[in-house]
């Protein structure tokens, strides 16, 4: 496939990176001829210096053999001018970048659609949503819904009340014949284990899990996690995610919000109407012991300085609050954040990439997830006539090395993966899949 990023920065980068290992053709356009010869330094990716506004710099990206024109500049307006230009001079599908949900109804998307704009992706929307989603679900680290809920993803990081600790996959199972979930990944000392039956859970693992809804009790149970009440939640950062979260939780907790400009705070104090919002520095410690950190059951840090966003979490958790999860853009943080004890974190560069990937793929996918502090992904594939999969058993489906089906999704119905079971065509599958799978994982499915 021939792919056309436009970006101003990491996030493009980010994107050409994910997508360099599956053989496409990827062109970034960039207005930063500094960035890009550090890209060239590292990577085989053609880059163009430039706007992507420009009619000449799309002509010289080769914007007539497109397949894809990807834009995910700052600033909507060049997002959507970039793609409307794109489109008339010939890309088959373009994907912008916007920060306005007002573009995501039903009706302004068909205008957007008739301009020329195929799809739109609003990372701030997503991290709002999967901030609310973690707050519904204290006792994981990371968690992500297919298919409506019927089948999740869940990290948890075991501790010492773990009661899996030790214990191999296969003494699991015959201790609970009924699991309604199934351990996909382990990671452990920066390495990824897909585990089979002889493999054991060690303290301080990261254990990526799909369950059924009836399976998340017994998964939190047997990880030693219990679900925790939120009730009294703080929020750093006025900004779009800040302002979408409060809005999500203001009907249902109580909420406080920290912002350090003013004018921002008189327009929140418009937007929303049970939200407490307070015009100071979080980094002021006497201020946050004021405000009642103490009483806090959760810590949202969404400012556009991520060290401060790391550094107040740390803070709350000294104070004893439940859940802290900071906004960390740096993805080299990632793993930092995790060493020092902040489990849970946000980050936009994986949103917009887990949104946009499946516009490259060759198989039909509904949703992906581009997982935090792994180098990996999980699926949800639509099972076409006469595909591989539907030929024999899970059990005797070769899956390529570094990928493990997970569960599958059947009408209205969810099931985990077991050796007997049989995959329809129609069904939807949630497999996990390290970089180098990703490729071959999709010729099962078409």
């Amino acid at each position: 496939m021939n792919i056309i990023i436009a970006g101003d920065g990491e996030v493009g980068f980010h994107l050409a990176k994910m997508l360099s290992g599956e053989n496409h053709n990827i062109t970034i356009v960039d207005p930063h001829q500094e960035l890009l010869k550090m890209i060239e330094s590292h990577s085989d990716l053609l880059t163009i210096t430039g706007d992507s506004t420009s009619i000449s710099v799309l002509e010289q990206a080769n914007i007539r053999r497109a397949d894809l024109l990807i834009s995910v500049v700052h600033d909507e307006k060049i997002n959507i001018t970039t793609c409307v230009l794109g489109k008339k001079l010939g890309a088959k599908r373009t994907i912008a970048r916007i920060n306005n949900t007002e573009y995501l109804t039903v009706e302004n998307r068909e205008i957007m659609r008739s301009l020329g704009i195929d799809a739109m992706v609003c990372p701030e929307r997503i991290a709002s949503k999967e901030l609310v989603r973690l707050l519904s679900q204290t006792a994981a680290t990371e968690i992500f819904d297919f298919s409506e809920g019927r089948l999740s993803l869940f990290l948890i990081k075991l501790d010492e009340s773990a009661k899996v600790l030790d214990k191999t996959l296969t003494q699991i199972a015959m201790e609970n014949p009924r699991l309604d979930f199934r351990a996909i990944a382990i990671h452990r000392n920066n390495k990824t284990i897909i585990p089979k039956g002889n493999d054991m859970f060690k303290l301080g693992d990261l254990a990526y899990v799909i369950t059924k809804p009836d399976g998340i009790d017994d998964l939190l149970r047997l990880g030693g996690k219990q679900r925790q009440e939120i009730r009294n939640v703080m929020i750093v950062g006025g900004g779009r995610i800040g302002r979408k979260t409060a809005r999500r939780l203001e009907r249902n907790m109580n909420v406080k919000l920290i912002e350090a400009d003013k004018d921002r705070c008189l327009n929140l104090i418009d937007q929303l109407e049970h939200t407490l919002i307070i015009n100071a520095d979080a980094r002021d410690i006497d201020l946050l012991e004021d405000e009642g950190i103490r009483n806090m059951d959760a810590f949202i840090a969404v400012t556009n300085d991520y060290e401060t966003n790391i550094l107040t979490c740390l803070l709350a958790q000294r104070y004893g609050v439940k859940k802290v999860i900071p906004l960390v853009e740096n993805i080299d943080y990632i793993d930092i954040s995790q060493s020092i004890g902040i489990e849970t974190i946000i980050n936009k560069k994986l949103i917009t990439a887990s949104y946009i990937v499946r516009f490259t793929m060759d198989a039909e996918v509904t949703s992906i997830k581009c997982l935090s502090g792994i180098d990996a992904e999980v699926l949800e594939f639509v099972v076409k006539p006469g595909a591989y999969v539907t030929k024999r058993p899970i059990k005797k489906i070769e899956i390529p090395k570094g990928s493990i089906i997970g569960g599958i999704v059947r009408g209205m119905h969810s099931y985990i993966a077991i050796g007997d079971f049989q995959i329809h065509e129609g069904d939807k599958v949630v497999i996990f899949a390290l970089p180098e799978a990703i490729g071959k994982v999709q010729n099962l499915f078409n």
